[in-house]
């Protein structure tokens, strides 16, 4: 007995079974990882980065204005006298107040004393007890024969005449020029134990901030640009 025949079919077979549906990609997505690749830097601090370069900015600012205000003192106080022949004094009492302050500085320019005139503000040594320094105006001139001269003197905020007569040493007096409010005061402050500690640290603490600026200022430079 005979099998049934079985139809041949001829052509391309094409294999049966299940459908499996692949997605496909979204578009802008990698198909892989490249090898080599560098890894994606992390987001940049900025507003660490921009605090500390608003304080490198405050701190040079600072130390610069304080390079400017010692320079200034040391030419003035140091330098002045012996290059412009002028002298500085402290006022240390209130007897030619209110023109003259306690504190304030008085700066004396040389004159022949035969010019001294009633009115004058002059500095010189007192006759009497330690022969300090006194600075007071001219009440009264008197000149010898000899060609002396002395004078009398009254503090403006005191009631009497100075109760002694200087006789001026030499051919030249000291006239005061000029008056500089409380920087006598600035200077005695600086001389105290207190200020001169509170200096001391305050320069090594601008020292360590200028150390660390240089440090943040270098780790800025040393990071490389992030993407666009």
């Amino acid at each position: 007995m005979s099998s049934p025949a079985v139809p041949l079919v001829v052509g391309r077979h094409r294999a049966t079974g299940p459908t499996v549906r692949v997605p496909a990609p979204h578009r802008g997505a990698t198909s892989g990882v490249t090898r080599g690749a560098p890894a994606p830097a992390p987001a940049p601090q900025r507003p660490v980065r921009r605090t500390a370069r608003v304080l490198r900015g405050l701190g040079r600012v600072v130390t610069s204005l304080l390079v400017v205000v010692a320079l200034a003192f040391f030419l003035f106080f140091a330098v002045g006298p012996h290059v412009l022949g002028y002298r500085t004094a402290t006022m240390l009492t209130g007897s030619m107040e209110p023109g003259i302050m306690v504190g304030d500085v008085v700066v004396t320019a040389e004159r022949p004393a035969a010019e001294v005139e009633v009115g004058d503000v002059i500095t010189y040594h007192i006759p009497v007890e330690d022969h300090r320094v006194e600075t007071h105006r001219v009440t009264e001139v008197i000149r010898g024969d000899d060609g002396s001269v002395a004078v009398r003197t009254k503090g403006d905020n005191n009631p009497n005449v100075d109760p002694w007569v200087a006789t001026l040493e030499g051919d030249s007096v000291w006239e005061v020029q000029a008056v500089i409010p409380q920087v006598g005061s600035v200077i005695r402050a600086l001389r105290t134990p207190v200020v001169n500690d509170v200096i001391l640290y305050g320069a090594l603490g601008a020292v360590l901030l200028l150390g660390l600026g240089r440090i943040w200022s270098s780790d800025d430079e040393d990071e490389p640009a992030g993407e666009a």
